[in-house]
């Protein structure tokens, strides 16, 4: 029996908050006093294999995890106070929203153990939260209690009250999608209307002659700089909605003073923002769902290549929407793209395209990739390479070459800058027909005896990681990145900023 009277079918717990080190013989040796464990489990990243920060402990009792939940929540392990929770596994409880209240404006020095302690009084609690960032507590948090009534207890006694001398806000969780419509109806009630572009002659008395009206003003005022000038915008408040409402219907559009004015309800900033914002978010999405599957990236460009052109040579796969070399004034860039009118005309396109010479060089010819798209896949590339040499018993002497890329190193020909393709010593430049007529085993070889001299000019460090990562990388758009240094550069900067991203976050505590 838990502290409210309830029994639980399962003696299971959820313990978070955990040091990325914390082991499961680490969680076994501080949770074995409570009673007899059956299971541990540190919850980890299937590639990687590093923890997640949280783990499952399963006694066999339920009053032994009851014990444990009672006696060690918010104890220190490996300098970090754990979380322990009741394993809450029917995601209708949690989602549901029943129980749970959101307290805000809270002191900077409530943690969770405070926040825990304060609210426990009224109830069984199933989870337990402050919101934090990396400077701290960021004011508000979350409590999740097993009962509604455990709830309305809390804000019915909590709500106004001081905490460590801040008066807190209690009340129940609401989700985004219930604020919005919350918010939505409250806007329908507006008595605030803003009008802008009368011009700089108007003053408080000319607006509140024109808008008075439709209904009994609480105020009027025409906003001024610091000369006391008009700024051609204003308010006008309204005693009732009903009034509002006809003053936006009425004069919305019309000319005052030689000038059509804008008449709306007025809005807070953040209310503009956030607006903004959602449609900025909403044509990005509808942008990208139009384009998913059908927008061909082109490049390897030969430099008599135009719009036209390129429409002519993808024509025979489908029904083109678009076609657009990208230029640099009047100087094409080298690449372009190509939108078809459904994903099975693009697929066949790329199929056919890909590697094919127009005019005098061989296209590289693939599915367009939004820049987060294509940091992802090579972060997750080299992850998963980290995972295999992890697993490798042999020393790692450069990840280039633990890759399967072996080689010997040509002399380095130092090159800060690439203005010109690359040309290295003891090589000859690499072709299409080149590369084509190697054995497939050795093509990564030829392109990589390339590559690793002019990154190693680059990042002398790094050259073996990078290399390897770019390796990866389809050869038609490798032997591209040969031939064209600012395409290379570009890659090489996207390998580094991974490799800071995976660097940064193996160096930061997990909260």
């Amino acid at each position: 029996m838990n502290s409210s009277g309830q029994a639980y079918p399962l003696a299971s717990l959820y313990v978070g908050d955990l040091h990325s080190d914390v082991t499961e013989a680490m969680l076994y040796q501080k949770f074995s006093p409570a009673g007899p464990i059956m299971s541990i489990r540190v919850c980890r990243d299937i590639i990687t294999r590093r923890s997640l920060g949280y783990a499952y402990i399963n006694f066999q009792q339920p009053a032994d995890a009851e014990c444990a939940l009672d006696t060690m929540n918010y104890d220190v392990i490996k300098g970090r106070p754990i979380r322990i929770m009741w394993s809450q596994r029917d995601p209708g409880l949690r989602k549901s929203g029943v129980g749970n209240i959101f307290i805000k404006n809270m002191d900077e020095s409530i943690d969770n153990k405070a926040l825990y302690d304060t609210f426990s009084a009224f109830g069984n609690i199933l989870s337990c939260k402050v919101v934090c960032d990396e400077k701290g507590s960021k004011g508000y948090g979350f409590v999740h209690f097993e009962t509604h009534e455990a709830a309305n207890r809390a804000i019915g006694t909590m709500n106004g009250m001081l905490l460590n001398d801040r008066k807190v806000f209690v009340g129940h969780f609401k989700s985004r999608k219930e604020r919005e419509v919350e918010f939505g109806n409250k806007a329908m009630k507006f008595t605030n209307v803003y009008i802008k572009n009368f011009g700089e002659d108007y003053t408080d008395e000319k607006l509140m002659e024109v808008f008075t009206a439709f209904g009994r003003t609480l105020s009027v005022r025409v906003m001024k700089d610091e000369r006391g000038r008009s700024r051609g915008f204003g308010f006008v408040n309204y005693a009732n909605h009903e009034d509002a409402q006809k003053a936006v219907n009425e004069m919305n559009g019309k000319e005052i003073n030689g000038k059509i004015i804008y008449v709306g309800r007025a809005q807070k900033r953040l209310e503009r923002q956030g607006e903004l914002k959602r449609k900025f978010d909403q044509i990005k999405q509808d942008r990208i769902q139009r384009y998913q599957g059908v927008n061909l990236y082109v490049k390897n460009l030969d430099d008599s290549i135009d719009d036209e052109r390129l429409r002519k040579e993808f024509a025979p796969y489908g029904t083109i929407t678009s076609a657009k070399v990208m230029t640099d004034g009047s100087q094409s860039k080298g690449f372009g793209f190509v939108c078809f009118s459904s994903p099975e005309e693009a697929t066949k396109a790329v199929t056919e395209m890909n590697g094919r010479i127009v005019a005098t060089k061989p296209l590289y010819v693939a599915l367009a990739q939004r820049r987060e798209e294509r940091k992802a896949i090579l972060t997750n590339k080299y992850m998963q390479r980290l995972a295999t040499l992890r697993t490798m018993t042999s020393p790692i002497i450069d990840s280039y070459q633990q890759a399967g890329y072996y080689m010997t190193v040509p002399q380095v020909v130092p090159a800060p800058v690439m203005e010109q393709p690359v040309h290295i010593q003891g090589h000859e430049p690499l072709t299409a027909s080149m590369l084509a007529s190697a054995p497939l085993m050795d093509q990564k070889q030829l392109l990589g005896e390339r590559l690793y001299p002019v990154i190693h000019a680059l990042h002398p460090n790094l050259a073996g990681k990078i290399t390897g990562m770019l390796l990866e990388i389809d050869n038609s758009e490798l032997l591209h990145m040969l031939e064209t240094p600012e395409s290379l550069h570009s890659k090489v900067d996207e390998a580094i900023a991974v490799l800071q991203a995976h660097q940064a976050k193996e160096c930061s505590p997990k909260k």
